[in-house]
């Protein structure tokens, strides 16, 4: 999958290297609480990512809309070791047939440092090939990490009808 659309996508959005604001931070904060409480709630067998993974980020809500052209944006906290490390943002261009809006909340999961360091660099992306598991109870202990890294959504809201390939892009910033 080529980057130029989703290039031209983070230009139009907004793209920032600055992060995510300090007041920001602070309200993520709670919400990743919340959230990976929730996560748990629903699957238990995710405790495991969370004790064996190198790290983690957390995007609390994630809000996403599409007609024929769509895309999705999220702030998030990323955890190395259970320590808040730094914060990212989630982009995400879709093309082909589809037609709504949903949130939902998202956990990557980095199983190694090499997958980590690929993150922070802006060198994760997630096309037509990837996919992430929408959770269900026992979803955590029938999945494992390809290419390092392992995603789960949380449906929030909304409703959304799509076949279409996508690209996720994430930004992150180190917290000093």
């Amino acid at each position: 999958m080529r980057l130029w659309p989703l290039i031209v996508l983070c230009f139009f959005i907004g793209f920032s290297p600055d992060g995510v604001s300090a007041t920001r931070t602070q309200q993520l904060e709670s919400q990743a609480a919340v959230t990976i409480k929730a996560f748990l709630q629903t699957d238990p067998g995710l405790k495991a990512f969370f004790n064996r993974a190198h790290g983690y980020a957390v995007f609390p809500h994630v809000a996403k809309g599409g007609l024929i052209i769509g895309g999705a944006y999220g702030e998030g906290l990323v955890f190395v070791n259970r320590k808040l490390v730094g914060t990212s943002r989630l982009k995400q261009l879709t093309l082909g047939f589809q037609i709504g809006g949903q949130t939902y909340s998202q956990l990557i999961f980095f199983k190694s440092s090499d997958a980590f360091k690929r993150f922070t660099k802006g060198g994760l992306e997630f096309g037509a090939q990837a996919s992430a598991v929408a959770l269900d109870a026992g979803a955590g202990t029938s999945v494992d990490y390809q290419h390092g890294v392992s995603v789960f959504t949380m449906a929030k809201g909304g409703l959304m009808y799509e076949a279409a390939l996508c690209g996720q892009v994430f930004t992150y910033k180190a917290i000093n």
